[in-house]
């Protein structure tokens, strides 16, 4: 397959539309013939006919359909908004760094995720619990502003009934049905017990909570080379190509989405970088 072509979306049909929570849904599409399974952490730029097109991760896949959950908050998302199942949308891709799963083979796994950061690390979870005989433990700590903005709740709940998986939510604000914890997302790290030494981090969410996760990890031991955090700049083309997402000298859908913390943190505390 030519650049050029690698560039042309493919056709594909949405088979099912899923209301997650408020102004987010997941669109389920048929996967077209040739394309390559996307790995956790990847994403995929899907395109609407007549309107433009827009970097989405990967939020499930299997042999014959791939998932991509959507917030709506720009001219393209508000479009695919109102699409429903049948409809044609364009997809390329896979594109982007994958998270690093093979790598630690035989770890315990942190996920730490904040709002609809939880979408890009749903796959690698999935992947973690399916080979769970291979990975040390696995701990989820996930947190949403309120308990009706908690993505995969119930998903997420059935996780905590595997063997070795600990899933531990929190909201910013309550209501009267929740009885969980309530705070930010890196409260949560003080409560649960992590051996430094054998856990490596895959963090996603909005970019002021990774900077006070990756605080908190430190002060818990961990090495920062043994943190992943997986970003969302301002992605156009999805190649490197338009420059967009440039982050110092690396960008972000070439090079990332999912970036060793080590590699771009002298980039990543930069104020408006």
């Amino acid at each position: 397959m030519s650049y050029t072509q690698s560039l042309i979306p493919t056709p594909t049909r949405i088979v099912k539309v899923i209301d997650e929570i408020p102004n987010v849904k997941t669109y389920v599409v048929e996967k077209p013939k040739n394309f390559i399974n996307p790995k956790p952490g990847q994403f995929n730029m899907i395109y609407v006919h007549g309107v433009g097109e827009v970097p989405i991760s990967v939020s499930d896949v299997d042999n014959n359909t791939i998932a991509h959950t959507v917030r709506f908050i720009g001219s393209v998302t508000n479009v695919i908004r109102n699409l429903k199942e049948g409809d044609i949308v364009g997809i390329r891709g896979p594109y982007g760094k994958p998270w690093p799963i093979d790598e630690y083979m035989g770890w315990d796994i942190l996920i730490v995720a904040g709002g609809i950061g939880l979408a890009p690390l749903r796959p690698a979870i999935k992947e973690i619990i399916r080979r769970k005989k291979e990975f040390g433990k696995l701990i989820i700590l996930y947190g949403a502003r309120t308990p009706k903005d908690l993505l995969y709740r119930n998903e997420l709940l059935k996780y905590s009934e595997v063997s070795d998986v600990e899933v531990h939510l929190t909201v910013d604000r309550a209501d009267e049905s929740w009885e969980g914890h309530v705070g930010v997302v890196t409260k949560l790290i003080s409560l649960v017990k992590i051996d430094a030494k054998r856990t490596v981090a895959f963090i996603c969410g909005p970019e002021i909570m990774i900077r006070f996760t990756i605080k908190e990890l430190i002060k818990k031991g961990l090495d920062i080379r043994r943190m992943y955090v997986s970003l969302e700049r301002r992605m156009k083309c999805g190649v490197g190509l338009c420059g967009h997402c440039q982050l110092g000298p690396y960008f972000v859908c070439k090079h990332g989405p999912v970036f060793p913390y080590w590699l771009i943190s002298r980039y990543f505390e930069v104020e408006e970088l």
